[in-house]
């Protein structure tokens, strides 16, 4: 499997080049060649195999012979070693938890994952590697822990000032060693841009190797693919249609759910529940792509007004927005609705949500909602 730069401009790479690039060098996002279906026969065994196994057979067309199939099913093991609990709201909406991971947020398994990967591609080499990342919140403790103490790799984390919560600001700082944290004084946006810019100095580049474990790396994006799969397994039982609504900000959850669509997973419909950042919401309702400027918010992982993963989404749609629009609705949600929402959830049956889930559970109610008119 090779991968391309959405922009157009670079040459095309195999998985381990992508990985240690992170960005491509024209600056655009890398993207597989092809999405691989996988057989019915797959589904139909699904309930059978492990996690591991599953999860191998989803990853290893986009891995390719990069890495050998016993070192894959270690990472892999390494990765998803947590339970992915589904928590019955009401009769028709769950829960999937997707913090129970070494940091409580859900992008441990895409930060673990490329983790494993990158020091796997360094091991006895003389190779250095310094990963830059952005983060609103949960990425920089993920990242932070899963690259915690690895041989060859440095980290740099970058996170707006005031921005993040008291428990992510320790999980980015205090580890030392081979992580450094960097607080910047502005938003997400403004962190993710000067990652992006850094790509493309000249004069950083020629002395340091960059990479980036934001979703942009396609070893942090591509096994968020994992979480649908396990949904499935877990509720194929059930033999109900699936949608997900998914509390969106850089949009890379919501993009791998698409890809896992694409590989023949049966899931009906997408939401992007979002807060007031609401740029795909508006861009479904208008067609008009506008970022405004960001907006802080009770939900700070999503306040993102220009999503990085948004690129991806249009090209497994072709580009095609008619296409889009059906088998993706987004809404956004005030911090006012956002509270009423986290009550509203307890009072059903006593779960404690968080502002981000308490979004999610809004647009899965809005669409049951339409469905029934």
């Amino acid at each position: 499997m090779k991968y391309y730069s959405l922009n157009h401009n670079s040459n095309n790479v195999l998985f381990q080049e992508a990985v240690k690039r992170g960005l491509a060098p024209d600056r655009g996002l890398y993207f597989p060649e092809t999405i691989i279906k996988l057989p019915n026969t797959f589904f139909k065994e699904i309930e059978n195999m492990s996690i591991t196994e599953m999860a191998y057979k989803v990853i290893k067309p986009y891995v390719g012979n990069q890495i050998k199939k016993e070192k894959l099913l270690e990472i892999i093991e390494e990765t998803l070693d947590f339970d992915f609990p589904i928590i019955e709201i009401t009769e028709n909406i769950a829960s999937l938890e997707l913090f129970q991971g070494p940091t409580l947020a859900f992008k441990d398994v895409g930060a673990r994952f490329m983790a494993r990967c990158l020091g796997h591609f360094t091991e006895n080499t003389n190779e250095k590697i310094t990963v830059l990342v952005a983060t609103s919140g949960d990425t920089g403790g993920a990242v932070a822990n899963g690259f915690y103490d690895v041989e060859g790799i440095n980290v740099v984390i970058l996170y707006p000032k005031g921005k993040v919560s008291d428990i992510q600001e320790k999980q980015l700082t205090t580890l030392g060693q081979n992580i450094t944290a960097l607080e910047v004084d502005g938003v997400f946006d403004d962190c993710q841009d000067m990652v992006k810019t850094a790509f493309l100095d000249a004069t950083i580049n020629e002395k340091i190797q960059l990479t980036s474990a934001n979703s942009i790396n396609v070893a942090r994006w591509l096994p968020q693919m994992f979480y649908f799969f396990i949904a499935y397994r877990k509720l194929k039982h059930l033999n109900k249609d699936l949608v997900f609504s998914i509390p969106s900000g850089n949009f890379g959850n919501i993009c791998a759910g698409m890809m896992a669509q694409k590989m023949g997973l049966p899931i009906k419909h997408f939401i992007a529940s979002t807060n007031v950042n609401d740029t795909v919401p508006s861009y479904l309702e208008t067609g008009a792509y506008e970022p405004k400027p960001t907006i802080p918010t009770l939900s700070n992982a999503m306040d993102v007004s220009d999503p990085s993963n948004f690129i991806r989404i249009q090209k497994i749609f072709n580009n095609d927005i008619f296409k889009l629009k059906k088998k993706l609705s987004g809404y956004r949600y005030t911090d006012s609705e956002t509270k009423k929402a986290l009550k509203e959830i307890y009072e059903i049956n006593g779960y404690v949500a968080d502002p981000h889930g308490a979004i999610g559970y809004m647009g899965l109610k809005e669409v049951s909602r339409k469905q029934r008119r």
